[in-house]
Parts: structure tokens; sequence; C-alpha cells
């Protein structure tokens, strides 16, 4: 049994008590408002009964606590993370359906035509880009094996 899990009679006094200060404001609740959370409390019961209600409450706890910590600063900064993600995100997707467009509809390119190609200022830029990313990756994947 847990250490911190109430003892069975040590509960059901605790849940006594708390059911006899309801009482009187019960019975000024509308019929609508007491069937409603005649409702909840059943649906509450599993969650109360395997302990998994404390999850909620764990759960509710933390987004509490990240908004008391969140000021106007951090907002800024996960919203500045946020678009730049998307940004680059729409970018690259653009970027990956209009070379499939183009490149679908003709015929792959000969060797000869893929060094023509590489005459384009665009394309040479594209393969700089590839390149440094490459470089990079491969640099980070170097420092992460040592």
């Amino acid at each position: 049994m847990d250490q911190d899990a109430p003892r069975p009679n040590e509960s059901r006094t605790a849940v006594t008590d708390v059911v006899a200060q309801l009482r009187p404001a019960a019975a000024a609740l509308d019929d609508a408002t007491r069937a409603g959370l005649d409702d909840l409390v059943v649906k509450l019961e599993p969650l109360i009964q395997g302990r998994r209600l404390h999850n909620i409450v764990d759960l509710l706890s933390l987004v509490s606590d990240a908004v008391d910590m969140s000021d106007d600063a951090m907002v800024q900064k996960v919203m500045k993370t946020a678009d730049d993600a998307l940004g680059g995100a729409w970018t690259l997707g653009n970027a990956a359906r209009y070379a499939a467009a183009r490149t679908s509809k003709a015929p792959p390119p000969s060797l000869i035509g893929l060094l023509r190609a590489a005459g384009d200022e665009d394309v040479r830029r594209g393969l700089h880009f590839a390149l440094t990313f490459l470089s990079v990756l491969g640099r980070q994947m170097r420092d992460d094996d040592r």
C-alpha cells in the first residue's frame, strides 16, 4: 500500500466530513444542478478509485506553474521560434512542391544537362546550401562520436 495513500478508515472519515459540509449547500441547488453534479460524481468515481485523478491534478499544477513562470520575454521567444519554424517549413514545402511539379513533367537530364544546370546561379546557390548543410551535419556527427 502507498505510504502517501490514506488508510481506508481515514479516507471514509474525510469523505463523510466533506459530504456533511456540502449537504446544506446542496439543498440550495436546483434539480438540474444536482443532477449534473450526480453525473459528474459518477464520471469521477473510476478516476478517484484508480488514483488517476491525481495525474490530472498534477497536470493542471504543471500548466499553472508554466503560466506563472511565463513572462512577456519568454512568450515572445517562443512565438519567434514557432514563427521561424513555420516559415522554414512553409519555404521548404513550397520549394519541394515547385521542384516536384517541374521535374515530374521533364525527362531526367543527362550528365551534361546536369552540368549545364549547374551554370544557373540559383542552382549553385542551392547546391552550396545543401553541401554546407551536409558539412555541418557531418561535423556534428563526428563530434558526437568522440
